[in-house]
């Protein structure tokens, strides 16, 4: 999306007259790109869908809070942070199982998921960033997969550039160390 077609999909998100043919469009330039995103957090092809219509609710719900100094990607993908983060404190919070039985369930999980489209090493490679920490699991993700910025993140998450680019060295770090204990 141009800046100049942002901006003028703000102006039409804050008339009450265009705001709702607004936001549709809103949900159909960037639906695929969020689920994405939501998708390699919480995996699950039906988790994610739940989540998108948690941040699109939340979208909806809180366009007259939106600050117009920040692009609407970065707005839309901090909800969705923010809701697929939401969802897995309330998803471990709702498990008492072993952590290497819940590892071993996410790659099996997946090859057996009829919407995942990987292979074997894709599997192994979400089931290791499943197993980081949620601010490192984030940002590998968005930096790793959406090839967004630091400075994009920075703004995204509400913090240093220095401590993003730490946290994704260390995600890449542990990330290695599951492939390396699997040869």
């Amino acid at each position: 999306m141009t800046k100049e077609d942002e901006q003028l999909l703000m102006q039409q998100l804050t008339d009450p007259k265009t705001q709702r043919t607004a936001f549709e469009r809103l949900v159909r330039e960037y639906s695929e790109q969020l689920y994405w995103q939501v998708r390699r957090m919480v995996l699950s092809h039906e988790d994610a869908n739940d989540v998108m219509q948690n941040v699109f609710l939340k979208a909806w719900s809180h366009l007259d809070d939106f600050h117009h100094d920040a692009k609407i990607s970065t707005w839309l993908y901090r909800i969705a942070v923010n809701e697929s983060l939401d969802f897995l404190r309330r998803q471990k919070n709702q498990l008492v199982v072993n952590a290497d039985d819940t590892a071993q369930g996410i790659s099996q999980t997946l090859m057996a998921d009829r919407y995942f489209d990987g292979d074997e090493t894709q599997a192994l490679l979400q089931e290791a960033i499943a197993q980081l920490p949620d601010v490192q699991r984030t940002v590998f993700n968005l930096h790793y997969f959406d090839d967004m910025k630091y400075s994009d993140i920075s703004k995204l998450l509400n913090t240093s550039e220095g401590a993003l680019k730490a946290s994704y060295h260390i995600a890449v770090k542990k990330i290695s160390e599951f492939f390396k204990l699997r040869d």
